[in-house]
């Protein structure tokens, strides 16, 4: 039986790795921020094993409080996904605001800390782990012009990675990272139709990743078959970033 911490579980990512890992038997700790809404047909589909939490990640004592739960009800998860981050908005630097980078720093790397800090060293003393953190294809390479906010997020995000990895690793302990091209999920909302576009035609599949592209390469990052893989960052690019 494997208990599943998934933060960003009402992504469309999310919604479609649940459905394709849980297994009889199996527990999953699905985060949200007001709307969990999207995780009900999974509830009805799998009765008792979804657990769902709406909980703020930019709000720090929010956390504390979803962990305390979360080691009440059900102690430390064997695996734990997080995929949550506000919408990319492309602005030029000189108009960067800070009051929303805090934000999605909070978000992103402070819950990823608090919840790693919690767990992680359960997950050690049982010897066995999966941690698998999203990340984007812009941190390879030349990132596109006007999202120093998104990248440096995800930046932290890889560093806290690399450094679990080297602390846990001697533990079976596995922390990896995918790093997706463009994805056409309900995340690029507030994306112009026309920089989609652009990206499509500019990837040499000529096209978008998709969720189906995503959901397997984690999937894997969480299996026992990885067993001997962390540290690592996959690209999932169509072949537009390469490590």
């Amino acid at each position: 039986m494997a208990t599943y911490l998934i933060t960003g579980a009402t992504s469309d990512v999310g919604c479609r790795l649940i459905e394709s890992i849980i297994a009889p038997q199996d527990i999953v700790i699905a985060q949200g921020c007001g709307d969990l809404k999207h995780l009900a047909p999974l509830c009805q589909k799998f009765p008792g094993q979804i657990h769902t939490y709406d909980v703020d990640l930019s709000d720090d004592s929010a956390v504390d409080v979803f962990i305390s739960h979360v080691s009440e009800r059900f102690g430390a998860p064997t695996h734990f996904v997080h995929l949550p981050a506000l919408r990319v908005v492309n602005t030029k630097f000189k108009n960067f605001d800070m009051d929303r980078f805090e934000t999605d720093l909070h978000i992103q790397v402070h819950s990823a800390l608090r919840l790693s800090r919690a767990f992680l060293p359960a997950m050690a003393k049982a010897r066995f782990g999966r941690v698998v953190f999203m990340l984007t294809s812009y941190i390879i390479g030349v990132p596109p012009k006007n999202t120093a906010a998104y990248v440096t997020a995800k930046h932290a995000l890889l560093g806290l990675s690399k450094s679990l990895c080297a602390d846990y690793a001697p533990f079976g302990v596995t922390v990896n990272c995918v790093a997706p091209y463009m994805m056409e999920t309900k995340f690029l909302s507030d994306t112009p139709d026309l920089v989609v576009q652009m990206s499509a035609e500019a990837n040499p599949m000529k096209r978008n990743a998709r969720v189906e592209d995503v959901v397997p390469a984690i999937r894997f990052l969480l299996s026992d078959e990885a067993g001997f893989i962390s540290g690592v960052t996959l690209p999932v690019t169509g072949g537009a970033a390469i490590l």
